[in-house]
């Protein structure tokens, strides 16, 4: 089980994030561009925020410029958020695939998050979060945005799958240590 990085004043740890996840407004600056061209830039976005996950965020539609984005074919399915579906990105001859997802009907507590759009920081050229170049999440399952203000370990990467599991039972261990 990995242990909690201790977060200095100003950032965050993944493990003080809550599950199920919760959803918060964000007014800072957060920009996305591939191929040159900035293709989502909002001060209203909206952050998804899980244990042991950077942050995700949501762009309101309006802020994102949808002419370059084709809708896929694939879904996928979350069990807090609901079903997603998925955008290529397209410029041309060049596609990325299955860039971004979003949640047309997302289950009520999300319901912050409907056809907002996110952005996997992996397979644009640059995010930014308040002028902070964004390291990608490791992994590419949860599509986390890394900054100095983020703290972890976070999951996603290789052995890392088993931590939910590991840490359920461990706090099932706990418990049941307190009232024997």
């Amino acid at each position: 089980m990995p242990q909690p990085i201790t977060p200095q004043p100003g950032q965050e740890s993944v493990w003080d994030y809550p599950r199920p996840p919760r959803v918060e407004a964000s007014s800072q600056r957060v920009v996305v561009v591939c191929e040159g061209i900035t293709i989502a830039d909002s001060c209203l976005t909206q952050r998804v925020l899980e244990t042991s996950h950077p942050p995700v965020y949501y762009f309101p539609r309006q802020d994102v410029r949808t002419e370059y984005l084709d809708i896929s074919t694939r879904h996928s399915y979350c069990e807090w958020k609901g079903e997603a579906g998925y955008y290529h990105f397209s410029l041309g001859d060049r596609r990325r695939d299955n860039v971004a997802w979003f949640y047309p009907t997302p289950n009520p507590s999300f319901s912050a998050i409907k056809d907002y759009i996110a952005f996997y920081p992996s397979k644009m050229d640059a995010c930014y979060v308040h002028d902070e170049l964004v390291t990608a999440q490791p992994g590419d399952f949860y599509g986390g945005w890394i900054t100095t203000k983020i703290v972890g370990p976070f999951k996603g990467g290789i052995g890392t799958w088993g931590w939910r599991l590991a840490s359920r039972c461990r706090g099932w261990l706990q418990r049941r240590a307190i009232f024997r």
